[in-house]
C-alpha cells in the first residue's frame, strides 16, 4: 500500500488531494499546521492527522519523526502549503512580506523535503511532487489568451517560479527519487476567494496523476492536467 504525506491538506487542494488518494487505496497523512482542522479533516476522510508547520524547523523535523514511528516511510509527498501573499502594485511590498510568502511556498518545500527524504528512500520507488502554477511561468504570464497574464500577485508567482526551478534542481540530484512539479490552473480555492473556474477536483488531476504514476515516469517535469506545461 503507497503511504502519501500532504502538507496544507486541511481544505482545498490538499484537501482534494487526499480525499481521491484515500479512494485509489492510498495511506494518506494529512498535514496542517491548524491541529484541530487537520484532525477533522482526516477523520473526514479516513486518514490520520500530522501536525506540521511548514515555516518552523522544529515541527517539521517532529512531524518527519511521527511518521517515522507510525508508518516507518513514505512513498509520495506532496509539498501543497502555500500563501499567496499581497496583489496588485509592488511599490509598498517590503521585505517583511517577501519572506512571509516565501518562508512557506519555498523555504517550506526545501524543510520538508529534507526532512523527510530518509523516509522517502524506505520506499522501492520514492516520488516527490510539488505544487507549483502556472503563474510562475514567463510563457503562460506574458500570453495575453491566458488569465495568468492579466492577474498581478508578485510575491506569489516569483515564489512558484522558484519552486519550478527547486523541483528541476532535486530531479537532477536525486537520482533515487522522481520529482515533479504540478500547475493545477486556475482553481476556486481560499488562494482566489474561489474565483477560479476549475473546481478542487479538476485542479487536482495534475497532482493525482504524477502521485500516481508507475516507476519510471520521468522527474523534472512540469505538468498541468493537459500535459507537459512551458514556463
Amino acid at each position: 500500500m503507497t503511504t502519501t504525506f500532504i502538507t496544507g491538506a486541511n481544505k482545498g487542494l490538499g484537501h482534494e488531494t487526499a480525499r481521491r488518494l484515500v479512494a485509489l487505496g492510498h495511506t494518506v497523512i494529512i498535514g496542517a499546521r491548524d491541529p484541530e482542522l487537520g484532525a477533522g479533516a482526516a477523520a473526514a476522510l479516513g486518514a490520520r492527522f500530522v501536525r506540521i508547520d511548514v515555516t518552523d524547523d522544529a515541527s517539521v523535523a517532529a512531524a518527519a519523526a511521527d511518521v517515522a514511528a507510525h508508518e516507518g516511510a513514505v512513498d509520495v509527498l506532496i509539498n501543497n502549503a502555500g500563501v499567496s501573499g499581497p496583489h496588485g502594485d509592488p511599490s509598498d511590498l517590503t521585505g517583511t512580506d517577501a519572506l512571509r510568502v516565501f518562508d512557506v511556498n519555498v523555504f517550506g518545500v526545501v524543510r520538508v523535503t529534507t526532512a523527510f527524504l530518509p523516509l522517502l528512500r524506505r520506499s522501492a520507488d520514492p516520488v516527490i511532487v510539488n505544487v507549483s502554477s502556472g503563474m510562475g511561468s514567463f510563457a503562460a504570464t506574458h500570453d495575453p489568451s491566458r488569465v495568468e497574464s492579466s492577474v498581478i500577485v508578485p510575491l506569489y508567482t516569483a515564489s512558484k517560479s522558484a519552486v519550478t526551478m527547486l523541483t528541476t534542481q532535486y530531479a537532477k540530484a536525486l537520482k533515487d527519487v522522481r520529482v515533479n512539479a504540478a500547475d493545477p490552473g486556475y482553481t476556486a480555492t481560499d488562494l482566489n476567494a474561489h474565483s477560479g473556474p476549475q473546481t478542487v477536483t479538476e485542479g487536482t488531476d495534475a497532482i493525482v496523476r504524477l502521485a500516481t504514476e508507475e516507476p519510471g515516469a520521468g522527474s523534472g517535469r512540469f505538468v498541468d492536467r493537459s500535459g507537459p506545461v512551458d514556463w
